[in-house]
């Protein structure tokens, strides 16, 4: 039996549930998100919180459990509160400027780089190399992120490129003299 299946997920203020046998949809003050459950998961209103369990007792629906119930919980957070992802843009030169649902980056190649941001997602450029990736949809917000990253990875040698606020880059171990 799945641990983090078994904790309930509390529904704030604001948030609707309508639980169907094969997804559950949410809304909320941010939006609607539809998710799917992975077959042989229910979920159920108990006391005020949502609760998932596995249809039938069978050790292959245990890592399904977990799984259910952690998109379940990121959608209610997702419709409430919203998803954020910042990064920044390290480099003599490197910049980013918004145009509508599309971004113009400078990242130290010869040609300007164009990224489009996908509907449901918005990427906000703070003083041209700070970029805030914010949305409802977690998957769609950390997919964004590593998107943008991966135009000009960081390099740990060098500290250029595009990193996640905090990162801390790891330069390889060196050779032995002995």
């Amino acid at each position: 039996m799945s641990r983090v299946g078994k904790k309930p997920i509390p529904i704030p203020k604001g948030v609707t549930v309508q639980i169907a046998p094969d997804a559950v949809e949410v809304k909320g003050p941010k939006g609607t998100l539809r998710q799917p459950l992975p077959p042989g998961i229910v979920v159920e209103m108990v006391d005020g919180a949502l609760r998932a369990r596995p249809e039938r007792d069978e050790r292959s629906l245990s890592k399904f459990h977990g799984l259910a119930r952690s998109l379940v919980a990121n959608a209610v957070t997702g419709v409430s509160d919203g998803f954020q992802r910042d990064l920044d843009i390290v480099g003599i030169g490197y910049r980013a400027e918004a145009k509508g649902q599309s971004l113009t980056l400078a990242l130290g190649y010869s040609h300007q780089v164009l990224f489009d941001v996908p509907k449901g997602v918005e990427v906000a450029v703070q003083n041209q190399t700070h970029l805030v990736v914010t949305g409802i949809d977690r998957q769609a917000v950390g997919q964004v992120a590593a998107n943008l990253r991966a135009l000009r990875k960081p390099d740990p040698y060098k500290q250029k490129g595009i990193r996640y606020t905090g990162e801390v880059l790891k330069k390889k171990v060196g050779k032995t003299g002995a």
